[in-house]
């Protein structure tokens, strides 16, 4: 195995890809191997994109009453939880966090909307639209949007509005995803990507690892990700919660997810693959590891539903690792 992981890593760092059949042959590594694994992503991300840690915190203005039957998701009407939901959020609260956030070190900020998505005529739309001017005027910290599906007049308007950065997972592989969403469309979700991409905006697109999919499916995915040259891939580790139809979903063991880490690094040598939701239940103390195996970006901060750990805490493990900010 040590001999494959080293004859594939020299073929990325040549210029060359790897292909699903190689991708799988590095996702049997176990035991020392996944560490040597790890160790070898994060020589490709050296070499692609530098020792820099993108930082990103969310926010959402938008709270619970989700029309869309997720499976993982606590603001769905499909699942009966503790998540309070809210109308839109006052206007100086989400300025007052931005600010916050970007005092914290955070480079990008993202409002995040409950719902399958929006158009230009819809009225929350046209409030959030006021917002990003407002934030354009008053802090420097790259704005980014997460809004759902979307139109490609109502991409254009964020664009114009000052969002650099639109999320829009497709939380899973395609022959796995009509076990997690059947409300809508693996294709309705690339369209808004498409649109995103049409209207000039980097796309920040990646999903939840721990659902129930096999490995060959995270392969799969990846090679999705690859094949629509998205800008930003956050990875989230499966976070069961309470009242959902997947709280009773094992959690991955620590280095299941190093190992599926370091895979997307190899598939996507050159991209920011990201910290997203659920590494501190799923790695507890070995979240450093995360950014070991080849990540080069995280969310700091809290999260939509869940809480996250202390800002500075993040900031020291990334610095402890010789890592830039």
């Amino acid at each position: 195995m040590l001999n494959r992981i080293v004859a594939l890593t020299q073929k990325v760092l040549d210029g060359g890809q790897i292909n699903q059949s190689e991708a799988l042959e590095l996702a049997q590594a176990e035991g020392a191997d996944i560490l040597i694994l790890a160790a070898m992503a994060a020589k490709i991300r050296e070499k692609y994109v530098g020792d820099k840690v993108e930082l990103c915190a969310i926010i959402s203005v938008k709270t619970g009453h989700c029309s869309e039957d997720c499976a993982f998701c606590a603001q769905s009407v499909h699942h009966h939880t503790e998540i309070t939901p809210t109308e839109m959020l006052e206007e100086e609260k989400i300025l007052a966090k931005a600010r916050a956030m970007e005092a914290a070190g955070a480079h990008r900020f993202d409002l995040v909307t409950a719902g399958l998505g929006m158009t230009e005529e819809d009225e929350d739309f046209k409030k959030i639209l006021a917002i990003y001017k407002r934030l354009r005027q008053d802090v420097k910290i790259e704005l980014c949007a997460c809004l759902g599906t979307l139109t490609e007049k109502a991409a254009m308007l964020l664009r114009e509005v000052g969002v650099t950065r639109y999320n829009h997972n497709l939380e899973t592989a395609r022959s796995f995803f009509s076990n997690i969403v059947t409300t809508h469309t693996y294709d309705e979700r690339i369209k808004t990507i498409k649109n995103v991409k049409k209207a000039g905006m980097e796309v920040c697109c990646g999903g939840i690892i721990g659902m129930g999919e096999t490995m060959e499916q995270r392969i799969e995915f990846a090679f999705t990700l690859k094949e629509l040259d998205v800008d930003a891939i956050p990875i989230n580790v499966l976070n069961p919660i309470k009242g959902t139809k997947l709280e009773n979903r094992p959690l991955l063991s620590p280095l299941e997810v190093i190992k599926t880490f370091a895979i997307f690094r190899f598939i996507l040598p050159d991209k920011n693959i990201r910290y997203a939701g659920g590494r501190e239940v799923n790695l507890r103390d070995m979240q450093a590891l995360g950014l070991m195996a080849g990540l080069n970006g995280m969310l700091i901060g809290h999260y939509l539903t869940t809480k996250g750990r202390e800002v500075e805490t993040d900031l020291q493990m990334i610095r402890d690792l010789g890592l830039k900010i």
